[in-house]
């Protein structure tokens, strides 16, 4: 080597020669990456670290641990994106040494944190450092810190499951400095484990649910109401040879067993477990007693709270009709979701109604208000309104009595409803709505349409202002079709309005999948996966069941909407795929040509639109059958257009390309129809 020329040094190396490596946290998986020079400094062999925040705890005090990890949650729970603190090393030799983290909190777009990354490095025992991290005031912010942080963990802690994952969560373990941690609560003479947090504490699984003697250490500590604070878990199993099997599979050295009492009654235990620690002076066994007091009363708050949930469930539940009647050729599916609030019961309902000549009766409603007083006022209209439809008044007179009851209780609630009366053999759809959100309806083709069905007022506000004159709208279901009523819970979110909640839900109904049970599920999936929803939500899917016919002679049907532009292209398209699918493509320009002038004349000259329907009939001789059926009675009529005539050949088109055609009565419509003879039959 010349003189000029300089060895060269690595990225690595130089860090090296610094006392300096980086790290890489995943708060996601727990997973910490440490590289080779990291291990260095912390004075750890390869075969020591397992790739976990918990390997440290062999050179990193519980203590010093714990401040490491309340600053680290500080940077993530402010905002910050950096953090910077001094902590003590306990060395190989005994000896103690200063080192310095710097750390970097990486976010995703949403801004939650996912990757802490940065260097550590062994720092001179410089004296102004060392006067931040001295020995006394070390103890007083480790107490400090762990009571506050744990505090802080648990108070937005609602019901059980959220205590159970403060305690089973990323910092669960660090927040009392142990190695390993078992939770139980009291079910009448049992103790049922509800939370079992360390890499070997699964070896208790057999012990989940077991009975509140002094055959263990953690149910003797609950059934004493004392704590056990255990240098030598091996000493433990002569004591109790129940234990014994699972102190070798625990590899922990000591533990404390610490009962949960609140109101003066145990309700629980807490066991902490430790791997390095010796002995448990008087500020160790206070902490730990501090710390289960603070455990315990989240625990209780949180039972409580469930408690109460469950109640207002159960209340609620029984208001609500608790079989839902089958219907013919119709599947119907229900669901009802709770507002996150305790005792909070909400007014929302639903109810399904068997209705003489085949027919059902659907409702989805909602009470002005949350408390039980709603709900007992939901309770009886939901009555109410049933027996005035097993009547058999028409849907507006349903609603305009229903209002005048709910005006009779001498209430200050109202009430918004929809409610329709669905004949399956027809697929007419009468409604009426009160101050409610219209339904939905999703197409064959996917399409989601919100019908123009015109409100009045709320239930009982109708009776007070005189206004009990409810408008009723009919809508046509055809085969495949679905309705859907809801509250207006499922459609209101914070900050938009509820134009755009209903776009959503249509959007989200259009992408759902067909069975009406499968749309109920789709519809009310998000509000399970929110942590807390604040309003309640009723759900009502009604679906026609598809008509296809069979494979030899198979059938579609679609609605053509007066109101849209595009419909009568969309279903002569629709005839002409289909009619190639099923191998009958000589006859799709004579079926177009039939069924664009059927669907006008329905159009233009009846009010509402048109069921267009086509089926293959299987003879002799086999034929294509084109139906197009409206609310008009008056027949179609063959005539003679004069030579300057725009209109009247429709008939006589439709006579020259069919074979023959008919018209037929249909209730408070007709049904014209015309067959096309396949070619070779």
């Amino acid at each position: 080597m010349g003189p000029a020329e300089k060895p060269e040094i690595g990225l690595e190396e130089r860090l090296l020669l610094n006392s300096m490596g980086s790290f890489d946290w995943d708060l996601a998986s727990g997973g910490l990456g440490l590289d080779a020079n990291c291990l260095t400094v912390l004075d750890l062999r390869a075969e020591e670290y397992d790739g976990t925040v918990g390997s440290l705890r062999l050179r990193i005090p519980a203590e010093e641990m714990v401040r490491l990890t309340a600053r680290v949650n500080a940077a993530i729970e402010s905002g910050g994106d950096a953090y910077s603190t001094y902590f003590h090393l306990r060395r190989r030799d005994g000896t103690t040494g200063l080192n310095h983290v710097l750390g970097r909190v990486l976010r995703d777009a949403d801004g939650r944190a996912t990757r802490v990354v940065g260097f550590l490095r062994t720092s001179p025992d410089e004296p102004a450092e060392l006067a931040g991290v001295d020995a006394v005031d070390m103890k007083r912010r480790r107490v400090a810190l762990m009571v506050q942080g744990t505090t802080e963990a648990l108070s937005r802690a609602v019901t059980v499951d959220d205590v159970v994952a403060v305690l089973s969560g990323a910092s669960g373990l660090d927040r009392f400095a142990a190695d390993g941690l078992v939770l139980g609560l009291v079910e009448g003479e049992n103790l049922k484990l509800i939370a079992l947090v360390g890499q070997t504490m699964q070896a208790l699984d057999e012990l989940t649910l077991h009975q509140i003697d002094k055959s263990l250490p953690l149910a003797e500590a609950v059934l004493t109401r004392r704590p056990r604070f255990v240098a030598s878990l091996p000493e433990l199993s002569r004591r109790f040879t129940r234990l014994g099997p699972y102190i070798d599979m625990l590899e922990l050295g000591s533990a404390a067993f610490l009962p949960l009492v609140a109101q003066d009654r145990a309700i629980g235990g807490l066991a902490l477990f430790y791997r390095g620690r010796k002995e448990f002076t008087d500020v160790d066994r206070n902490l730990c007693v501090g710390l289960s007091g603070i455990v315990a009363q989240s625990l209780q708050r949180a039972i409580l709270f469930d408690e109460e949930r469950d109640l207002a469930k159960s209340l609620q539940a029984t208001m609500l009709p608790r079989h839902i009647p089958e219907v013919a050729d119709t599947e119907i599916a229900v669901r009802y979701h709770a507002a996150w609030g305790g005792r909070e019961v909400g007014g929302d309902f639903y109810d399904v109604i068997a209705l003489p000549r085949g027919r059902v009766g659907i409702v989805v409603g909602d009470v002005q208000g949350h408390d039980a007083h709603a709900a007992a006022i939901m309770g009886q209209l939901r009555i109410a309104l049933r027996a005035f439809a097993g009547e058999g008044h028409r849907p507006p007179e349903v609603l305009s009595r229903t209002s005048r009851f709910l005006a009779e209780l001498d209430t200050d609630r109202f009430a918004t409803c929809t409610y329709a009366q669905f004949d399956p053999a027809t697929g007419i759809v009468r409604a009426v709505r009160a101050g409610h959100l219209p339904p939905l309806v999703r197409h064959v083709d996917g399409r989601v349409g919100i019908p123009n069905l015109r409100g009045g007022l709320p239930l009982g506000l109708a009776t007070e202002f005189g206004m009990e004159d409810f408008v009723e709208a009919r809508l046509d279901l055809i085969p495949g079709e679905t309705l859907v009523l809801c509250t207006d819970g499922l459609v209101e979110e914070p900050g938009t309005d509820l134009e755009e909640g209903m776009a959503a839900l249509a959007d989200t109904l259009g992408s759902a999948p067909e069975s009406a049970e499968e749309v109920a599920d789709h519809l009310s999936r998000p509000l399970w996966e929110k942590w807390s929803s604040g309003d309640d939500v009723a759900l009502l899917v009604l679906r026609r069941v598809p008509d296809p016919g069979t494979p030899q002679a198979p059938r579609i049907h679609r609605y053509i909407h007066q109101a849209d532009p595009e419909g009568l292209a969309d279903a002569r398209a629709a005839l002409r795929e289909h009619l190639a699918a099923w191998g009958l493509g000589e006859v799709a320009d004579d079926v177009e040509v039939a069924a664009g002038e059927l669907l006008c004349n329905a159009l233009v000259h009846t009010e509402g639109g048109a069921v267009l329907t086509l089926e293959v009939l299987t003879g002799p001789p086999r034929c294509v059958r084109l139906w197009v059926k409206d609310r008009s009675s008056d027949r179609p009529q063959r005539r003679s257009a004069g030579e300057t005539a725009t209109s009247g050949r429709g008939m006589v088109l439709v006579e020259a390309v069919a074979s023959r055609w008919g018209v037929e009565p249909r209730g408070e419509g007709k049904a014209v129809w015309c067959d096309f003879i396949v070619p070779g039959t």
